[in-house]
């Protein structure tokens, strides 16, 4: 008996330390996604939600590819084969939610990044927005971005009363660096959002750090998924079954415990407050002197020919090289011969930079920058002040893994999360 006691005591009992707490009030939930486009992780993001759409009122399921070319239709053929899927999980659960009350939310938002100025023209996605966060409730509408801002920021424009019915859970990192205008007009405009910037955490759900005390993120789809019904058979078309799904945390975070309270332990991170957005203004090309905050927004405003194009126009490009390979991304003309581009770096590093253009005397020039980890840090002159319910990752060192901050908020869940998805991929074997 005392062995039993003590194996239980090993292993038993920290699971359930760990095991999901009931969530006051079914939340209502928009989900924003760039599914379909360059990075297949929200594919197994969406298959997740599906599997536990149970849990939530699920009032839109938008498109917003701010980079890449997702549609829709990749979500209306998730919730294909989750109706194919739906007889044997509804033999567990009773109150999924019908496919056809899922198709009749999905809506098609932006393509592309938004211009300097942070919006555009409304699209079914930011008016679907809109429409849900007006509904009447006791309760907020809970915005989860797993891609860019782009039709948050354009709902916020077009409707700035929806800033007091929304709650933003997003997914940033590397979403900064494709929807940096939007994400510059949102701190800039609406300080008084209810708003968590997670750009380190998530990472902690997929780290392949330290899986010796977890479970592997690597090997999962071959222990518990197995191609069990329509839904496993299509995880493995993404990273080869490789569990990467960096967007579900904002799912956990609304399905553990009391999402109101960000400060709380939950399996989608524990966050603390932030009181600025960091920014720094150059009126120059950036040099190797030159040193920003990892996350920061770079803001650099060049003197030019004056050209006979709309205010607001993308006319140049800024070709990044990283560790990663080389990106781009539009500078746009301010009219009277000034241009601007924004610039998100995801991780610290020393980035290397050309500026170019076809416009005639514009010269293109070269430039360099370094990257320190440091997120927000101290209040600089020229970062944007926020409200009073602006939350980002911890920045405790020991909370860190590798370079990202925050991540073993959600690492220490990661086993809890993925034994129970467990049992629901076992209903469809």
């Amino acid at each position: 008996m005392k062995h039993v006691l003590f194996l239980y005591a090993l292993i038993v009992a920290p699971l359930l330390a760990l095991a999901q707490k009931p969530v006051p009030i079914k939340p209502r939930i928009l989900i924003s996604t760039d599914i379909g486009g360059t990075d297949p992780d929200d594919n197994q993001s969406m298959t997740h939600f599906l599997m536990y759409s149970n849990l939530f009122n699920t009032e839109g399921l938008v498109s917003s590819p701010s980079y890449g070319d997702g549609t829709k239709q990749e979500i209306l053929r998730m919730i294909d084969l989750y109706e194919k899927d739906l007889p044997k999980l509804s033999q567990h659960v009773k109150d999924y939610p019908t496919p056809d009350a899922l198709r009749s939310v999905c809506k098609q938002g932006r393509h592309g990044a938004a211009p300097f100025k942070g919006y555009a023209t409304s699209t079914e996605g930011s008016d679907w927005i809109i429409k849900c966060a007006n509904k009447k409730s006791d309760q907020p509408l809970w915005v989860l971005v797993w891609g860019g801002l782009e039709d948050v920021a354009q709902a916020l424009h077009d409707a700035p009363e929806i800033q007091s019915k929304i709650k933003v859970y997003w997914i940033g990192g590397p979403n900064k660096k494709w929807s940096a205008n939007s994400y510059a007009y949102i701190v800039k405009n609406f300080p008084n959002l209810w708003f968590i910037e997670a750009n380190g955490s998530y990472n902690g759900f997929f780290s392949n750090h330290e899986v010796s005390n977890s479970l592997d993120p690597r090997t999962y789809y071959d222990r518990y998924i197995r191609a069990a019904g329509h839904l496993g058979k299509d995880f493995k078309s993404y990273y080869k079954g490789n569990v990467k799904m960096g967007d579900t945390p904002s799912l956990f975070y609304v399905m553990d415990g009391d999402p109101n309270n960000p400060f709380r332990e939950s399996w989608g991170g524990s966050f603390e407050k932030f009181t600025h957005s960091p920014r720094t203004i150059y009126h120059r090309i950036t040099t190797l002197t030159d040193t920003v905050k990892v996350y920061s927004i770079v803001e650099i405003h060049l003197k030019g020919p004056k050209v006979d194009v709309p205010a607001d126009s993308a006319c140049f490009t800024m070709a990044v090289k990283a560790k990663i390979g080389e990106q781009k991304w539009p500078g746009y003309y301010l009219g009277d011969g000034n241009y601007v581009i924004l610039y998100i770096p995801k991780q610290a590093e020393t980035l290397s930079y050309t500026l170019t253009s076809t416009i005639p005397g514009f010269s293109n020039q070269d430039g360099k920058l370094v990257v320190n980890n440091i997120w927000p840090g101290k209040l600089e002159a020229d970062d944007y002040k926020l409200g009073p319910n602006w939350y980002t990752d911890k920045t405790d060192p020991a909370l860190f893994i590798g370079f990202q901050q925050g991540a073993k908020t959600v690492f220490k869940w990661r086993n809890a999360a993925l034994l129970d998805w467990a049992k629901r991929w076992s209903w469809l074997y």
